[in-house]
C-alpha cells in the first residue's frame, strides 16, 4: 500500500523550533514533487513549501520564508521540514503531499496532488 506517513509534530514555545518528516511507504519518492501544508482549527487548508524532484528548485509561501526550509533525502525516501523561531499562528495540522508534476503554481494546487499523508499536529504556544 502506497502511503505517506508524517512525524515530528507536537507542541512548542514561540521562538522555538521542529522538524517534520515525510517518509513514503510503497512507493519511492524520486519521481514525486513534494510538498507540505498545514490546516488550521476553522480554516483552509494552504500551501507552505514544496521541492521539486531533484531538490534544486523549492518554494515557500511568504508567511515562513526564511523561518522554514525544506529538504529532501531520497536515499531515505523523506522530505523534512524545518521549522524555526516558530510563532503561534504557524499552529496547525502538518500535512505532506506528492505529485508527479511540479509548477509554478504547485502550492496552490491543493486537488492535484496523488498522495496525502494524515497529517501531524504542531502547536506553537506558551
Amino acid at each position: 500500500q502506497s502511503q505517506l506517513v508524517e512525524s515530528g509534530g507536537g507542541l512548542v514555545q514561540p521562538g522555538g523550533s521542529l522538524r517534520l518528516s515525510c517518509t513514503a511507504s510503497g512507493f519511492t519518492l524520486d519521481y514525486y514533487a513534494i510538498g507540505w501544508f498545514r490546516q488550521a482549527p476553522g480554516k483552509e487548508r494552504e500551501g507552505v513549501s514544496c521541492i521539486n524532484f531533484n531538490g534544486e528548485e523549492t518554494k515557500y509561501a511568504a508567511s515562513v520564508k526564511g523561518r522554514f526550509t525544506i529538504s529532501r533525502d531520497d536515499a531515505k525516501n523523506t522530505v523534512y521540514l524545518q521549522m524555526n523561531n516558530l510563532k503561534p499562528e504557524d499552529t496547525g495540522v502538518y500535512f505532506c503531499a506528492a505529485a508527479r508534476w511540479y509548477g509554478s503554481n504547485w502550492l496552490s494546487q491543493i486537488n492535484g496532488m496523488d498522495f496525502w499523508g494524515k497529517g501531524t499536529l504542531v502547536t506553537v504556544s506558551s
